[in-house]
């Protein structure tokens, strides 16, 4: 189906869509010349026995109201330059069961809440739009590949353990105010910050 944006903004919000999740190649790009803008992808995956957190990339800042950093008027500011989730959205696969159960990727879609649907589209675009989207959740699931197994080895190399109450404990002190450790995984690496929670509300 044909999305087209009515440029209602709303898709650029924490209200709609929680936050921008960046692969490698976005993050080294806003790197480039807007290095403030970065933080830990919230959600961490996981946790260590020592209070350290781990998480697989980086996300946008959003303003106090929601908003995407970069979202201006309503209108990208940096649209030509835009993250590889931008351009896809709002194309995405879906995991779903199919009548007997098994779940596999099933269909690429539009979320239907905002901008216009249902709307002309032809070959060539429909084509375009699927090699894109499929490129993305490629690269979206290569990078988690390899975060959980770069996760797994530094585990086993410095002799660390996931505990889930361990998790839980610090992720309540972190939302009662607590500075955390998170180690982002970033080309091959982690990147240590030391990060309170109000850091997601503005």
């Amino acid at each position: 189906m044909g999305f087209s944006c009515d440029r209602c903004g709303r898709c650029c919000t924490r209200e709609f869509n929680g936050h921008v999740f960046l692969l490698e190649e976005d993050t080294e790009s806003v790197r480039s010349f807007a290095p403030d803008v970065i933080i830990p992808a919230p959600g961490f995956d996981a946790c260590d026995d020592e209070g350290r957190f781990y998480v697989s990339g980086y996300a946008l800042k959003t303003r106090p109201d929601g908003s995407c950093i970069f979202l201006d008027d309503g209108r990208c500011s940096i649209y030509e330059r835009r993250f590889s989730i931008c351009r896809v959205y709002p194309y995405m696969l879906h995991r779903e069961a199919d009548e007997k159960g098994r779940v596999d990727w099933r269909q690429i879609s539009g979320l239907n809440e905002h901008g216009t649907y249902n709307n002309p589209i032809d070959d060539a675009e429909c084509a375009r739009i699927f090699r894109e989207t499929v490129a993305y959740e490629a690269a979206f699931l290569d990078q988690e590949i390899r975060f959980r197994q770069a996760l797994r080895d530094l585990f086993a190399r410095e002799g660390l353990r996931y505990v889930r109450r361990t998790y839980d404990h610090l992720m309540r002190e972190f939302r009662n105010g607590a500075k955390v450790e998170v180690r982002v995984f970033h080309q091959g690496r982690f990147e240590s910050h030391l990060i309170k929670h109000d850091l997601y509300d503005r």
